[in-house]
């Protein structure tokens, strides 16, 4: 029997969980405009007609929208995604055309856009950061206490007391770097190597497959070497050294990021696994029931996955904002409006089959085809 929250723990859950997030990275974009002198015309949370909203004495409408799946903020002059001077902007009085997203230098237009995915970042580590000095950080040593019989580790020869040196040429330093590393290359064949009185020793192996189903009802296919440590080593994090451990956090949530989605496009992972919007309800109320430290710690993985996706080179995104501001850099002037328009286009159609592939793979998870086709 499932543990589910109710249906307005999710949709509370949810709204808070994006509400903060897209507040916090659009706030980045925001500030670091202000910072270079563009003035905001709009501060949306949501899209859609407005529920409720003001205006401040800078002339900004700060508005909460119907759809809250994001949210923007818009420049004075930011008439087309591509930001292209255009006639109406050169039309404008120059006072006005000063305060405008175009009128600012390169390095400004980049600063203002990558302000958002940072804050996403910066916000997760600030929160990391109270939970180590809170409650301090562990450091378990990948030596082995315990084989599984028939296990991956069994099968290469590990004994009690081994040490794992590295996976597939990747040093390995904690257990938990171990661990992440295992979990997501399920049934991949890889060299592990370890140590034994000194001496280093390098063997093939399968690693194996675990399928878990948690209390809600989830199931996760996750990579399994059959080796437990307990050699644990727990120490209080001081406030001066908290920032390093909440950035090396940080970082290794960012690698099991790109290791997965890597697998994915390489097809060693199905894109069946990739979770949206319904996902991150059904999982934000998850960790909201399982207590409000959980829920942080969730809001924390979500802003560094939002943070993630937002750099990434993809027209519409961030990131290809970035990726056209460095061509321009490279060649001392704009790409071409037409390919900036059919790029723009491009990434918006991209970003749209995504959101049905990952909200069919959500629908798909809770069941609905299948209560469908009987």
């Amino acid at each position: 029997m499932t543990d589910n929250p109710g249906i307005l723990i999710y949709l509370l859950s949810f709204l808070i969980v994006i509400g903060v997030l897209v507040f916090v990275h659009e706030m980045g974009h925001y500030l670091v405009g202000r910072w270079c002198g563009v003035k905001a015309e709009t501060f949306s949370i949501g899209f859609g007609k407005e529920i409720a909203g003001w205006t401040d004495k800078r002339g900004t409408r700060w508005k909460v929208c119907m759809l809250p799946l994001g949210g923007y903020v818009q420049f004075a002059g930011d008439m087309d995604p591509s930001g292209v001077k255009s006639k109406d902007w050169l039309s404008l009085p120059a006072e006005e055309r000063n305060q405008t997203f175009q009128s600012k230098s390169l390095w400004k237009r980049a600063a203002i856009v990558f302000a958002g995915p940072a804050i996403n970042f910066i916000f997760a580590i600030l929160i990391i950061m109270g939970f180590v000095i809170a409650y301090g950080t562990s450091a378990t040593l990948p030596v082995a206490s315990e084989i599984t019989p028939d296990s991956t580790a069994a099968t290469i020869g590990l004994e009690p007391g081994d040490k794992i040196i590295s996976v597939d040429g990747e040093k390995i330093a904690l257990f938990d770097d171990l661990r992440q590393k295992i979990m997501l290359i399920p049934d991949q064949n890889v060299e592990i190597v370890y140590e034994r009185d000194g001496q280093r020793i390098a063997k093939e192996a399968k690693i194996g497959v675990n399928l878990l189903e948690d209390r809600f009802g989830n199931e996760y296919r996750i990579g399994m070497l059959g080796m437990s440590s307990s050699k644990v080593e727990w120490r209080e994090v001081s406030p001066l050294e908290a920032p390093v451990v909440a950035v090396e956090k940080t970082i290794g949530i960012v690698d099991q990021i790109t290791t997965t989605l890597g697998q994915v496009i390489t097809g060693k992972r199905s894109v069946k696994e990739l979770g949206g919007p319904l996902k991150i309800a059904q999982v934000s109320g998850e960790q909201f029931k399982l207590g409000m430290e959980s829920f942080i710690l969730f809001v924390a993985l979500i802003s560094i996955n939002l943070g993630f996706i937002n750099l990434l080179p993809i027209p519409m995104l961030d990131g290809g904002h970035l990726m056209f501001y460095a061509i321009e850099a490279v060649r001392r002037k704009p790409a071409n409006a037409k390919v900036q328009e059919w790029a723009f286009r491009s990434g918006l159609a991209l970003v749209m089959v995504f959101m049905l592939v990952v909200t069919f793979n959500d629908l798909s998870s809770f069941g609905l085809f299948r209560s469908i086709s009987g």
